[in-house]
């Protein structure tokens, strides 16, 4: 299962190498290439100059990117980025995840997976649904 970079032109074009050369599932996406700079010192913040964005700020760009390689590829997709309540993870699944990943938000709470897979149990049930599969891939078009 490799995991899709979002720093490349095209990550359909890599969801399809991907599909071509046997994984059996795709993960997506990592994080961001960001910088910051101290305004005072004149210069890059992070030694490494760019580091990693991660957290709801990757989220909608994420949420395009399951939604493109879903559409283009026939393998189950892991997607994450900024998942902080259980609604981020119904719209990636929604978008055509089949399963999350929730990195960055346990930071800020350790119990979010549980209260993710509670409140999606919630959605479930409140929406007649009779599984969270009914979900994958709702809103492809």
């Amino acid at each position: 299962m490799p995991k899709l970079s979002p720093n490349v032109t095209d990550v359909v074009v890599m969801a399809n190498a991907a599909q071509e050369a046997g994984a059996d599932a795709i993960s997506m996406i990592n994080t961001l290439l960001g910088m910051a700079i101290d305004v005072e010192a004149r210069r890059p913040v992070l030694g490494n100059v760019f580091g990693g964005l991660s957290g709801p700020a990757i989220k909608p760009v994420a949420l395009r990117m399951v939604y493109q390689v879903a559409k283009a590829v026939d393998l189950p997709i892991l997607g994450g980025g900024g998942i902080m309540y259980a609604r981020d993870a119904i719209e990636f699944m929604m978008a055509g995840a089949t399963a999350v990943s929730i990195g960055t938000g346990t930071f800020v709470n350790p119990r979010l997976a549980i209260e993710v897979i509670d409140g999606m149990r919630h959605y479930v049930a409140g929406h007649n649904l009779t599984s969270v599969r009914r979900i994958v891939g709702a809103a492809i078009m």
